[in-house]
């Protein structure tokens, strides 16, 4: 879907750059929470009153939790040096001498043909929890910063440091010191239900001491940001500048950490999504203790079991995991985890599909002992394994173009024997040497360049074996050859369905 990640706001207004994306919430700061807060827990901030005797409603104002959780909310000023972007112009070829010249060589590229670095300077918002100074924001407001300033409530302004960052859950974590206890907010304690109040303090677009309020319209949303992504969506208006915001419940806990809008526009259109207090307190803690998080890792390549991969395996359901490709050495590895096999629980509880699994193993950190429910040939084993720690993220590339023609045109790929293709890196499997984007193979995940290792959880090494496979699966009456592929990234399967004429 057409989401927007907000960037941080540069300078002053401005409008969005670019719509229908999902925009990252940096740009200006906000509120902070008044100096009567501190760990006792807040009491509701307005009575509720009833309709037929059962049927709450709504708060008639959230003017009470507002003065006291404004004085903890922050803005986050930062000054960052960066490469010029040139906007697509570069340095013309003009004379020192001509008065244009200092123009372009400071706005554009330099005599040297690189681009020129410059300060920029940007806003976001944050929160304080705790009386010495921790604040919380998102990791896109300081990244490269160079400098960071907080701008408390009451107009004071002190420099910050950079305590920790993660990319992953977008989470960062700074300190202040002001020489006194400071007003704080506190994580909520309970997780929020669809249809609870939820109220923004922020300072979009520089507009200081913004309030919103909304409710909230969904949970465990995947916005494809990451993946540990399990944000809150909330329709309580938030824009460019409340990133890194807290999301308040109606006592004036935070539930969650703002941090991107969907947007057309580039403004909002009432869908906000916030990192849910459960996870960002616990990578926040982390951040505190060691300045960075350490997650548990098996060493799996994961995917999604689709009802035709179900059905290749003869699996009744398509939830869990599937492991695509284990890593050489790694814990899964070591404990006899294999390609094909399909995860379905974590110590106990079920796994519904490979993102859960990623989230589970992450919180239990490395050096904990798993049980790993999976299964192999339709039965249910369990195995005991250490885990390791998640190391940095691959990139994954993929081509596409088709002009051959052979014994699987009909699918819209062309294979040859890895021995006889320059490049490929071994010699055993098929390469894709092919593929129409349109075709079947495509649609099904298989790019030019990809190599087929095996088809029915046989090695395939010449088009006969392969041919063979596709003939088997028809004869036996299935409508789908399930391919163990290597890619650019590693190894996946695809389930690619059998032609019956």
């Amino acid at each position: 879907m057409p989401i927007a990640i907000n960037h941080r706001e540069e300078n002053a207004i401005r409008a969005p750059r670019r719509a229908s994306r999902l925009a990252l919430l940096g740009a200006a700061a906000a509120v902070a929470l008044g100096a009567a807060i501190g760990p006792a827990p807040l009491t509701p901030a307005v009575a509720e009153t009833s309709l037929s005797g059962s049927v709450a409603a709504g708060p008639a104002s959230f003017a009470d939790v507002v003065d006291r959780v404004k004085p903890a909310v922050v803005a986050i000023k930062v000054k960052a040096v960066e490469e010029g972007q040139n906007e697509g112009f570069g340095m013309p070829d003009i004379s020192p001498d001509d008065p244009m010249y200092r123009f372009f060589k400071r706005f554009g590229e330099g005599p040297n043909g690189r681009p020129q670095k410059h300060e920029t300077q940007s806003q976001g918002s944050g929160f304080i929890i705790s009386a010495d100074g921790y604040v919380v924001t998102n990791n896109h407001v300081v990244d490269h910063a160079t400098e960071v300033e907080v701008a408390l409530d009451n107009g004071k302004t002190l420099p910050a440091k950079v305590i920790g960052t993660d990319k992953r859950t977008d989470l960062a974590l700074l300190k202040i010191n002001d020489g006194d206890k400071l007003p704080y907010v506190e994580w909520s304690a309970a997780s929020p239900r669809v249809g609870d109040w939820v109220i923004a303090v922020g300072n979009p677009f520089g507009l200081g001491g913004s309030v919103t309020a909304g409710i909230i319209s969904a949970r465990g949303r995947d916005i494809g940001a990451g993946p540990y992504d399990d944000f809150l969506q909330i329709d309580a208006p938030v824009n460019r500048g409340n990133s890194g915001g807290p999301a308040f419940d109606s006592r004036g806990n935070v539930v969650g950490v703002n941090t991107a809008i969907y947007s057309p526009s580039g403004g909002s259109v009432g869908i906000g999504f916030a990192i849910p207090a459960e996870v960002a307190k616990d990578v926040v803690a982390a951040l505190k203790d060691k300045g960075a998080v350490s997650r548990g890792w098996i060493g799996v390549r994961i995917q999604n079991v689709t009802q035709e991969i179900a059905d290749s395996l003869g699996l009744k359901s398509t939830k869990g995991a599937l492991i695509a490709q284990p890593e050489k050495g790694a814990p899964a590895d070591e404990a006899g985890l294999k390609a094909g096999d399909v995860i379905v629980a974590v110590n106990g509880e079920r796994i519904e599909a490979p993102r859960d699994l990623a989230r589970r193993i992450a919180a239990l950190g490395p050096g904990k002992t798993a049980d790993i429910a999976y299964l192999r040939g339709g039965v249910e084993k369990t195995v005991k394994l250490k885990l390791g720690t998640l190391p940095d993220e691959k990139e994954a590339r993929a081509d596409e173009g088709f002009t051959g023609r052979g014994e699987f045109s009909s699918l819209g790929v062309e294979v040859a024997p890895a021995s006889e293709v320059r490049g490929a890196g071994g010699k055993e499997g098929l390469v894709v040497t092919d593929i129409d984007p349109s075709g079947e193979a495509a649609r099904k995940g298989l790019r030019r360049g990809d190599v087929i290792l095996e088809a029915s959880g046989q090695p395939v090494n010449s088009r006969g074996e392969l041919v063979s496979a596709f003939d088997a699966a028809r004869k036996d009456g299935r409508r789908s050859v399930l391919l163990r592929v290597k890619s650019t990234d590693g190894a996946k399967f695809v389930a690619v369905p059998v032609k019956t004429s």
